[in-house]
């Protein structure tokens, strides 16, 4: 695999490196991503907040490149929560207005490159322009297989799940015993989608703010400091290295989380902690 990404991650560099080391078996089926400091990034260099939106592009461009060369199968960006149309006017116009002329640059890109489209959130809260561009690049990528990048827009984890309730009463269609966490899952927006295995925040902040609430329950977490407009390969590189060092044990033990454990607990007696 690291064979056919020589033209994309250069011998001899900090990427490279860091893909040599990777188990191309065990990535993340799913990458999520809370793409957070663009308007820091435009603060420090004393631009306006919206600049920062510009500069957010390249980031999500390199994100998704590298996600669908490394075969990575599903992305999900966190564009626009709900709580975003709190911010000045000026501010959210913008930020409309780039991802409308984002998907209009892109289209035959993604096309190209096999990836599919898709969007959760609210859409009737979308701009009237901007939901047709996404529509119309949604019906363009349909039949793509490669990597599936999810777009979160007007979106916010509790009212996804307010809504799944909603769709459950009013269908009736089954008993509250037949009513399992399966069940469950297959009335949000995500219905088919595998959870993400991985979650990644920028900027620092360690908040999940209201996204896919219910999908990340054993997702692990990666944050870096690093805001988003200076997000680029090289950090999910890191991100996933540092992911499959972890063991998820999706609450469970096993055999190595017990030697994990007694490891621990010998440490804490030989310095002096607690003894039994």
């Amino acid at each position: 695999m690291l064979k056919t990404l020589e033209s994309y991650l250069k011998p001899g560099t900090e990427e490279y490196e860091l893909a040599s080391r990777l188990d191309f078996s065990r990535l993340p089926r799913h990458v999520a991503v809370i793409m957070d400091g663009n308007g820091r990034w435009a603060l420090r260099r004393g631009l306006p907040r919206v600049e920062g939106h510009a500069a957010a592009a390249d980031s999500v461009r390199e994100t998704v490149e590298a996600c669908a060369r490394l075969g990575i199968r599903y992305l999900t960006l966190y564009a626009f929560s709900k709580e975003n149309w709190k911010r000045p006017w000026s501010e959210v116009r913008r930020l409309w207005s780039l991802l409308r002329d984002y998907l209009k640059k892109q289209d035959k890109v993604l096309v190209e490159n096999d990836i599919r489209l898709l969007v959760i959130g609210e859409r009737d809260g979308i701009p009237a322009s901007v939901r047709r561009e996404l529509e119309r690049v949604e019906r363009l990528t349909r039949r793509n297989q490669g990597l599936t990048a999810i777009l979160a827009l007007n979106y916010s984890g509790r009212a996804e799940i307010v809504e799944a309730v909603r769709r459950i009463l009013k269908g009736r269609q089954a008993s509250p015993e037949a009513l399992d966490e399966q069940a469950f899952a297959s009335y949000l927006q995500t219905a088919g989608m595998p959870d993400p295995d991985l979650l990644i925040r920028t900027s620092g902040e360690m908040r999940i703010s209201n996204f896919l609430l219910w999908q990340v329950a054993y997702s692990e977490l990666w944050i870096t400091d690093v805001l988003w407009p200076d997000f680029r390969k090289v950090h999910l590189l890191r991100a996933l290295l540092d992911y499959q060092k972890r063991e998820r044990r999706f609450g469970d033990v096993g055999p190595a989380g017990e030697a994990q454990d007694r490891r621990r607990a010998g440490k804490r007696t030989s310095d002096g902690g607690n003894r039994a």
